[in-house]
């Protein structure tokens, strides 16, 4: 445990406090840090200790413990030599350390500290980092923070280098780490309260980064006729790709479809030869929760994601996405909101309108409805008892409902309850799993069970395919989400896990390297080997789904750029390669109301289409190989969108 009088910081969000982190100095004059987290039933447990050298650079980093990617254990020594060497659960190695600093694979949030503080320091030139890499830091406006020793003056930064696009941080009054914000922030003790007005004033200074990169590609210019001739199309209404299609655009809608060479392109419009190309509607991830991160929106779009479903973001996010989009401030995807509900609790979802009765679940519903968004979302820890009137509640407003199904309830109950979706499909495993997981569904329980007897479970047996039934009789919806569960379950440290190995040349070293795990912590006596066969179960229950005729729709809960892995899925579950991509185009625009508008390729349609290398029917691969990008009638090239979002080149 931490000494007394060791600095303390708190990991917290709007719904709840998640965990804590201490930093102390130990009698060898060592640096300690300790990190304790509980997000929503997800355990962290680290403690670091670093020896600092004269040079205030890290020359021995120990980090023990675990997280929910696996084993955290990592190791830095520098020798007498001069030599850095490093050891985590994923990777190993060795450079010259001379004026570089080793950037941690893990460990406790608060030992950025030091980096920070570094970054500062070396001013413009920035820091060259190890294993490889480049940081730098830019400081901007300040802000007065009240805390329980009176006024605080805190500082804007955002520091490049360690992800896709500049991270904020705060920086005290002498330029020293002060903290992060967000949907969850980590903060001095006695601050957490001024969460939401750092994140508020650093998504302000974002928007304005973007409002710039949108200024400039949604011009007149790119809003011209334009015509993609003799391209293969893929007809999401009938599931068909056509060869030898035209599609033409003008003023953002589509003005007209027709075979090769018939459709005559207007005076100044731009014409795109589409042979050897696929021209698709634009794609839709179901499960991408969208506010506080303008530059994953860009990237969204820059991977050939046009329309979206959140299923999880503040009312003041959603309305403030709506509005800069609108205004042309924002490049982003177009698509709807669900907001979630959750029960006062310490594993409340971050983010979430907190309740503490069914009278209060009711008017969390009618505050949805009034803030003019399209759903609600019930969470793992709401009383099963509050779901029915809630959700009664939603459907008289004319709301969508869907959701987590909450500890005690399986998914068959939620839906009984009123869930017109259940997302993730460890909480359809759910059905077949032991009550004593069904209680603690609201911890990481709702992994561990499926991971653990997931492999065991008769697909086929009389209670699941009444089960998938009684789910395709009510027009139930499904929204996997396999690709979550994919790097969890099947990765043991050797290897980037499919969903994002297609972007480990084009995407920063830093988050390549995030992005290897070690996998989910083994329990029990399970081997990796179950975890996986548990895995194949739960594809393998996406395919039973869609026979039994349960409407499946596709969602990350990611970056999004993991959307073709999740088709790619549904292909080795027994969708067709065209019913997989209905998934991502059609299907989700008919859910959320959209399709008078978008998800298909027809006359009279907003202009939501992408342009690809590649034939997508011999290969869904070939979607991540997007070339054009198609936004409200806006002509956008893949290119220009990847390099404006920090992806370095087209994906394989």
């Amino acid at each position: 445990m931490p000494p007394a009088g060791a600095r303390h910081f708190v990991i917290s969000s709007t719904a709840a406090k998640h965990g804590d982190i201490w930093s102390w100095t130990m009698p060898d004059g060592r640096i300690a840090y300790r990190m304790s987290m509980s997000l929503r039933g997800w355990i962290t447990e680290t403690d670091e200790l670093i020896t600092v050298g004269n040079d205030g650079r890290a020359t021995t980093i120990a980090i023990r413990g675990f997280t929910d990617s696996g084993d955290a254990t990592e190791d830095f020594t520098v020798d007498a030599n001069g030599t850095a060497r490093w050891k985590t659960a994923v990777d190993s190695g060795s450079a010259p350390f001379a004026g570089k600093r080793y950037n941690t694979y893990g460990g406790p949030l608060l030992a950025a500290e030091r980096d920070v503080e570094a970054l500062v320091t070396a001013g413009d030139k920035g820091i060259d980092l190890l294993p490889t890499g480049h940081a730098s830091i830019t400081i901007g406006e300040s802000v007065e923070l009240a805390g329980p020793r009176g006024a605080k003056t805190v500082k804007l930064a955002f520091i490049k280098g360690y992800g896709f696009a500049p991270s904020p941080v705060w920086l005290d009054g002498d330029n020293k780490y002060f903290g992060i914000a967000g949907t969850i922030s980590l903060l001095p003790e006695g601050y957490e309260a001024n969460g939401p007005k750092l994140k508020d004033v650093q998504d302000k200074a974002t928007a304005a980064m973007v409002r710039a990169v949108a200024h400039k590609m949604l011009v007149p210019a790119n809003r011209t006729p334009s015509l993609i001739d003799h391209v293969l199309m893929f007809d999401s209404t009938t599931g068909q790709y056509l060869p030898e299609r035209a599609v033409l655009i003008v003023d953002g809608k589509i003005a007209a479809v027709g075979a090769a060479g018939s459709i005559k392109a207007p005076s100044g419009a731009t014409v795109i030869d589409g042979r050897g190309k696929t021209l698709t509607p634009g794609l839709w991830d179901s499960h991408l929760h969208v506010g506080g991160d303008d530059w994953n929106l860009l990237q969204n779009v820059a991977t050939g994601i046009t329309n979206y479903r959140s299923p999880g973001s503040t009312i003041e996010d959603a309305q403030d996405i709506f509005k800069r989009r609108a205004a042309g401030d924002l490049i982003a995807p177009d698509g709807k909101v669900a907001v979630i509900i959750d029960r006062k609790d310490p594993l409340a979802a971050q983010g979430a309108l907190a309740v503490s009765s069914a009278e209060e679940a009711v008017a969390a519903v009618d505050k949805i409805k009034a803030a003019g968004l399209w759903g609600v979302k019930f969470y793992t820890s709401m009383n099963p008892a509050w779901i029915a009137p809630a959700a009664a509640e939603a459907h008289k407003l004319g709301l969508h409902v869907l959701g987590h199904v909450p500890a005690g309830m399986r998914p068959l109950d939620a839906v009984r309850a009123g869930y017109d979706e259940v997302t993730h499909i460890n909480f359809i495993m759910m059905q077949a799993m032991p009550q004593d997981v069904v209680d603690k569904a609201n911890t990481a329980a709702r992994l561990e069970g499926p991971a653990k007897y997931g492999k065991d479970v008769d697909l086929d047996s009389p209670e699941m395919k009444a089960f998938y039934a009684e789910l395709a009789k009510r027009r139930s919806i499904i929204d996997p989400t396999l690709t979550v569960w994919e790097p969890s379950l099947t990765s043991d440290g050797s290897a980037i896990s499919p969903p994002y190995a297609p972007f480990a040349d084009v995407a920063p070293a830093s988050v390549v390297r995030g992005w290897k795990i070690g996998g989910y912590p083994l329990f029990d006596g399970l081997t990796r080997d179950d975890f996986r066969k548990s895995f194949r179960k739960m594809v393998d229950l996406v395919g039973r789904l869609h026979t039994a005729g349960v409407t499946v729709v596709a969602g990350t809960d990611g970056y999004g750029l993991e959307l073709v892995r999740e088709l790619e899925l549904y292909e080795q579950a027994g969708l067709s390669n065209a019913e997989a991509l209905q998934s991502a185009t059609i299907i989700p625009a008919r859910m959320t109301g959209m399709f008078d508008r978008t998800g298909s390729i027809e006359p009279g349609k907003t202009a939501d289409i992408i342009l690809v290398d590649g034939d997508v029917s011999k290969d869904l691969a070939n979607l991540r190989h997007v070339q054009t990008v198609f936004l409200d009638g806006y002509r956008l090239d893949g290119a220009a969108l990847r390099q404006a979002s920090g992806l370095n080149g087209v994906p394989k």
